[in-house]
């Protein structure tokens, strides 16, 4: 007697006979290998080289004082008049060494720079997650044409899935309802193929990194 069975109905007659034979997952810790292979460089070193890889710009601090020097130095050199600043935490920062600074959204517009404290700093491919849990919210990481992030090395982590262990372990079951990882400045190339920075957001990223 002639088959006359199409190719695709064997195909799909193994398919549910395969569904239907239970087998042992030959993966079993699939999803706890790591993305990435060893590295044996310090996490602050693997972010600061994966961070300027993407024309962010990196300074390490040893402490606060350092930072405020850094960041006058840098303020002055840039001309920068307008830096707003929402979090509590990182305004008692400033006003510890007379900083000045905008608390409130006034002049906006005018911004010369947002700054904002981070969730994580992630080595591997040397991204920042950032959350709206903050004073800071959605506005100020991404209006400004300057966005500077002060960081330390607790919140270093090697990949992505650490930060959102990180997240969870702060948060717990009430996470932000806006997580998001910022790799480098704003860019596009979709116009002749140019890349051109700061055409969606910042034009200029900084990461402080203070240990501690």
């Amino acid at each position: 007697m002639r088959d006359n069975t199409t190719s695709k109905e064997k195909l799909l007659k193994k398919v549910r006979k395969a569904l239907l034979e239970k087998r042992d997952n030959p993966y079993p810790n699939l999803e706890d290998l790591p993305l990435y292979p060893p590295d044996d460089e310090i996490l602050e070193v693997t972010f600061a080289e994966q961070f300027t890889a993407v024309s962010g710009q990196f300074v390490f601090c040893e402490d606060e004082v350092q930072f405020i020097e850094n960041l006058l130095e840098l303020a002055e050199e840039r001309k920068w008049h307008k830096i707003y600043c929402w979090e509590t935490a990182l305004q008692e920062v400033l006003k510890t060494y007379e900083y000045p600074f905008f608390e409130t959204d006034k002049d906006f517009d005018q911004a010369d720079v947002g700054f904002t404290l981070c969730e994580a700093l992630i080595a591997r491919n040397g991204s920042i997650m950032l959350s709206n849990a903050n004073a800071a919210g959605r506005r100020l990481s991404i209006y400004p044409p300057v966005h500077i992030v002060l960081a330390y090395t607790s919140q270093l982590v090697p990949d992505l899935k650490d930060a959102f262990k990180l997240m969870k372990h702060k948060y717990g079951s009430q996470i932000p309802s806006m997580i998001t990882t910022v790799t480098g400045p704003s860019r596009t190339a979709d116009i002749e193929k140019t890349l051109v920075l700061g055409a969606h957001g910042p034009k200029e990223l900084f990461v402080f990194l203070l240990d501690g």
